[in-house]
């Protein structure tokens, strides 16, 4: 698929220039941070230097005091606590910090997580009455619960208090519950509004021991589980999250919980330095696995494990379910392919939104991004579902799939998410209603070049400026993630020395040796994934363009930079 190559807003030239001087470095490297919102020496050394202190007061937060506070009552009367959570990676590593703080200084509490199958996303009324026979008067919500109105008044009606975490849009109006936490309701000043669920369960547990005079030091241990989450949810890696995450970070690598220790050994990634790709590829699709294939109640005693011989057999079985789950995922995909070639006016559309009753639930989300790869258009893939349509929403740069989705309301029973991914229900009947109007929104709203798929480009960039303390500085810019990706470069006239080779178990890529025409005499190795189709023209010896991000390889115990590009354009000026 062809993609637009588009050069990001450079910095201004003095400003550039002053940040340099200021801080010694390469002009590149002074508008990589421009271009990041970093302008100053004080920015500069935050951005690069985060501090604990750096986070937010989390009273900043609105109903924080009054979740504080029930906390607090519920351990004084030895009320019965329930922690619930959500089934995927940001609700089981919420239940898993929020069960595993409380345990440490209180006994009465549980968890549960809902079903995928037959209770579906987020608070469920099976999950309320289990609260209610059990003698829990007091249900902690983690990632979900912020458009639960009915089931909260249910619980309220049968003497059951809800504390809402969340981080999804609220509706029109919040539930009627004793404190709903999330940086995004329209009355809340919390100064960063993109905490992951488990984030905002991090807040949660800083107030209270805040409160309750426990160290801060003690809440540490916890961060490992807000970097998977912060990275598994794909939120925006800057601000309060990038503190959360370098401290996450540390924590993963130095003394990561034995349930994750045992998932990044079992990933083949002991003795690696993880950083948030390696927890975006491998760490959480594991985890993500017990709760599509199976109960994502495994993933939690994963997460809580303290003995190493019990989060190994449990490593393993969320293992086999990643394997069965990229299985599935592949056929489905395969089904979901066919299904869109034989449609003839699908060059003309803007959407895609396919149903079959017998696809598994668990994947239909990894499904809907599959086929973003191919069909370049905002996806909704639907299943059947207790008697329902039910599935999940991607969509492509730029595009606000949730705003697109929520004007199709009145065809659906629930719906939920964020810019670029959300959930939805609705009556089997509506299917064909909800193809049409989404199709119709979609047309009027997207932008014919978001119908394109695009690398944005930090800067350009020539080889020789890729020395050994260019690179050491740029890899102080992470951890990456979205609003601050790894940045991606462009060369233009370079080649291959003759030592280009296809690679791969299918021969899908390249590993080329990249030289330049100034440089001759060196070469800088790289790879292209998936772009094997290229080969011959490189292998001729033309020149051409790339655009890369620049990584370190280790292999044998030895480290080297390595261009890994992303797209290669052939140069029309030869």
């Amino acid at each position: 698929m062809e993609k637009r190559w588009v050069l990001k807003q450079q910095g201004k030239k003095d400003d550039v220039e002053k940040l340099a001087k200021e801080l010694n470095i390469e002009p590149v490297l002074a508008n990589l941070l421009i271009q990041r919102g970093v302008k100053t020496f004080d920015e500069a050394r935050k951005f690069f230097r985060p501090e604990l202190s750096d986070l937010y007061d989390p009273f900043l937060m609105k109903d924080m005091n009054l979740a504080v506070e029930r906390i607090g009552k519920a351990i004084r009367n030895n009320e019965n606590i329930l922690i619930y959570g959500d089934y995927d990676v940001d609700g089981t590593t919420s239940v898993a910090l929020m069960y595993s703080f409380l345990k440490t200084f209180y006994s009465n509490i549980d968890f549960y997580v809902p079903d995928r199958y037959s209770e579906g996303y987020g608070i469920s009324i099976q999950g309320i009455n289990y609260a209610i026979d059990k003698g829990f008067s007091l249900i902690i919500a983690l990632d979900c619960g912020i458009k639960a109105n009915e089931k909260v008044d249910f619980a309220k009606k049968n003497g059951v208090d809800f504390i809402i975490c969340d981080h999804h849009y609220p509706g029109a109006e919040l539930p009627n519950a004793v404190a709903v936490l999330d940086p995004k309701r329209p009355d809340c000043n919390y100064p960063f509004k993109e905490l992951s669920g488990c984030g905002v369960g991090f807040k949660l547990i800083q107030a209270y021991s805040k409160t309750n005079n426990i160290p801060f030091e003690n809440l540490i241990e916890f961060l490992d589980l807000v970097v998977v989450s912060i990275a598994s949810d794909i939120v925006p890696i800057v601000d309060e999250n990038r503190v959360l995450a370098h401290f996450g970070l540390i924590q993963l690598n130095k003394n990561p919980r034995e349930g994750l220790k045992s998932i990044i050994n079992i990933s083949g990634l002991s003795g690696k330095t993880i950083a948030v790709e390696d927890i975006v590829f491998k760490l959480g699709p594991r985890i993500n696995a017990a709760g599509r294939m199976e109960s994502a109640h495994q993933a939690v005693e994963l997460l809580l494990a303290v003995n190493a011989a019990k989060a190994k057999t449990g490593a393993s079985s969320v293992d086999f379910f990643n394997d069965a789950r990229k299985n599935i995922d592949r056929t489905i995909t395969q089904d979901a392919l066919r299904m869109l070639s034989n449609e003839q006016d699908m060059s003309e559309k803007r959407a895609t939104v396919l149903y079959n009753s017998k696809w598994h639930k668990g994947v239909v989300g990894i499904v809907a991004s599959r086929l973003i790869e191919s069909y370049y258009r905002p996806t909704v893939i639907l299943t059947a579902s207790n008697g329902m349509a039910t599935g999940s929403a991607r969509s492509v740069t730029g595009y606000d799939i949730y705003q697109a989705i929520e004007k199709c309301s009145d065809l659906l029973e629930n719906f939920g998410g964020h810019m670029y991914a959300a959930g939805l229900t609705m009556k089997i009947d509506n299917v064909s209603k909800f193809r049409e109007r989404f199709e119709k929104i979609v047309s009027e709203t997207i932008l014919e070049e978001q119908l394109v798929p695009q690398i944005e480009i930090d800067s350009e960039l020539k080889l020789a400026e890729i020395t050994p303390k260019f690179f050491r500085i740029l890899k102080q810019f992470q951890p990456f993630g979205p609003e601050n990706m790894a940045p991606v470069f462009l060369s233009e006239n370079v080649s291959d020395n003759g030592e280009g080779r296809i690679v791969g178990p299918s021969k899908e890529h390249i590993k080329l040796g990249i030289i330049h025409e100034d440089e001759p005499f060196k070469s800088y190795p790289a790879i292209a994934f998936q772009q094997a189709n290229n080969f011959d023209y490189i292998r001729s010896g033309n020149s051409f363009d790339i655009c890369y991000s620049i990584d370190e390889n280790n292999f044998r115990e030895k480290s080297t930079i390595q261009l890994n590009i992303k797209d290669i354009k052939f140069n029309k000026r030869k």
